[in-house]
């Protein structure tokens, strides 16, 4: 499996919405039962193309085939993180989730399909200096919340890498949370730490790195709180080049104060941002809902101000 280092360098284009021009690369060919019309993008394990049915040529292509590129064939992890993504997607249903309609993840080729989601991925959003305003960054929150529900709801599962590059913001900023090969269960969490690390390490809980250490939703939650962060401020509540000084970062540094950062900020977002990224779990929110509850609420004091 690709290491940190390899899974925060590889650049990440729209691989599930529009592609820039200049990012797409012709790679027509077939893959099962899928006509590959071109390549939307790759990341470190995977590609994806733009596809239609091949028994229906007359089809728009509105799908988007991922691939697991074919050096990582015989990982046995990096097949597992396909299989995973492709049982999970399989049986999560949520309009916050990235679905999953059909894979082929018993041997090579292994690859998925899903409907092509339209939008920019929230990090590129954010390097485009594209920050939204405060009532839509607690929407995107809350619906990426609501996915992580689902997620538990319906498999038991946290997401495992949760962050910017893997929520998909469409144009009337409909939030779609992508990327399950990282969902893992509580009984996968002890000795988690001991393999590469996979989750973005920006935006990583501290117990994550600590192969002791059980991980449960509060985990999720606390990568929530950096999503939120980054996308109220523009930078991530800590940032190094160095992974070592990172993860000891997220273990004993505190994050500046959101609100020294954004002044305008009402104190109780403030006071959510800080509480998602406690360092101990038993410090952040329990629930899932209790934290969609929280941003519902604060969505409605942010449209009463404006109001």
């Amino acid at each position: 499996m690709a290491t940190t280092e390899q899974h925060e360098s590889v650049r990440r284009p729209s691989l599930f919405g529009a592609s820039r021009p200049k990012e797409r690369r012709k790679a027509i060919g077939r893959l099962g039962p899928w006509q590959l019309v071109n390549q939307l993008g790759e990341g470190a394990m995977t590609r994806v193309y733009l596809a239609r049915p091949i028994d229906r040529p007359e089809c728009r292509p509105v799908y988007a085939v991922k691939t697991l590129r074919k050096e990582w064939w015989h990982d046995p992890r990096a097949i597992d993180a396909q299989r995973r993504e492709a049982w999970v997607g399989a049986r999560v249903s949520h309009p916050n989730v990235a679905p999953v309609l059909a894979a082929h993840v018993a041997s090579p080729p292994f690859f998925l399909a899903m409907p092509r989601i339209q939008g920019d991925t929230l990090a590129e959003r954010l390097s485009a200096g594209k920050r939204p305003p405060l009532a839509l960054a607690l929407w995107i929150a809350r619906q990426a919340c609501e996915g992580l529900a689902a997620i538990d709801a319906a498999v038991g599962m946290i997401h495992g890498d949760v962050k910017p590059a893997n929520l998909i913001v469409g144009t009337d900023g409909h939030t779609t949370l992508i990327d399950l090969g990282f969902c893992q269960s509580p009984r996968d969490s002890v000795g988690w730490a001991s393999r590469a690390v996979v989750g973005t390490l920006r935006y990583l809980a501290p117990e994550r790195v600590v192969s002791t250490a059980a991980t449960d939703l509060r985990s999720d939650l606390y990568s929530l709180g950096a999503t939120l962060y980054e996308t109220l401020t523009g930078v991530p509540p800590l940032d190094s080049d160095d992974p070592a000084e990172l993860i000891a970062m997220h273990r004993q540094a505190k994050p500046v104060c959101v609100r020294e950062l954004r002044p305008d900020l009402p104190k109780p977002v403030a006071s959510l941002v800080h509480r998602l990224l406690a360092k101990e779990p038993l410090r952040r929110p329990s629930s899932h809902r209790e934290v969609i509850d929280e941003l519902v609420r604060l969505e409605i004091l942010c449209f009463q101000a404006s109001a």
